[in-house]
């Protein structure tokens, strides 16, 4: 079932308002999609012409580095740090995505049911179906390779900006590359 604009554009917008977020959408046009990824930080429009959030873009850095807060990296470097994970753990992720202590207890802050949060999660993620695939700089193994665990105190990230700390997720389909990201510089 598609997703309507409106929907996403809602869910987006709730659920990391209140962070310091970059979330996009951009095409997919390369075999190697960390290359379309690079595009994407460099803030390549999304093709319909949603709205995702970017905190950084009235950012006077981005002037002498139009990528800030992201680092120009290599493909090589920026697909050594990504890890795939499956589609719970990408929802999970996003909700985590929520604050930037990037865990799940940050979804008592909200006034919805984490049932109700998930949806928005859900329908984030429908934009790209359900042949996508997701990635993320995290590290909080679960006990099955490709997941996320959530209840782990132990995490750790590997950084692709100029903060101390950054995380977030790259989700991929045939067509298209989404990267929902949050910062934090403590």
């Amino acid at each position: 079932m598609p997703v309507a604009q409106k929907s996403w554009e809602s869910a987006v917008r709730h659920l990391f308002e209140d962070t310091y977020p970059y979330d996009a959408t951009g095409p997919r046009r390369h075999e190697d999609w960390v290359l379309d990824v690079l595009v994407l930080m460099a803030r390549v429009p999304d093709p319909r012409g949603w709205a995702g959030l970017d905190d950084a873009a009235e950012n006077p850095e981005r002037e002498a580095s139009p990528m800030h807060p992201f680092v120009a990296h290599s493909s090589e470097y920026i697909a050594e740090r990504l890890k795939e994970i499956d589609r719970d753990s990408a929802e999970n992720l996003l909700l985590a995505l929520t604050d930037d202590t990037c865990t799940l207890s940050n979804l008592a802050r909200f006034t919805e049911t984490p049932d109700e949060l998930r949806a928005m999660a859900h329908t984030i993620l429908a934009l790209f179906g359900y042949e996508a695939r997701y990635y993320t700089n995290v590290t909080r193994p679960g006990r099955v390779n490709g997941t996320l665990d959530f209840a782990s105190s132990s995490w750790a990230y590997s950084p692709l900006s100029v903060y101390e700390e950054d995380y977030g997720l790259i989700v991929v389909s045939d067509t298209e590359v989404g990267m929902f990201w949050n910062f934090s510089d403590y």
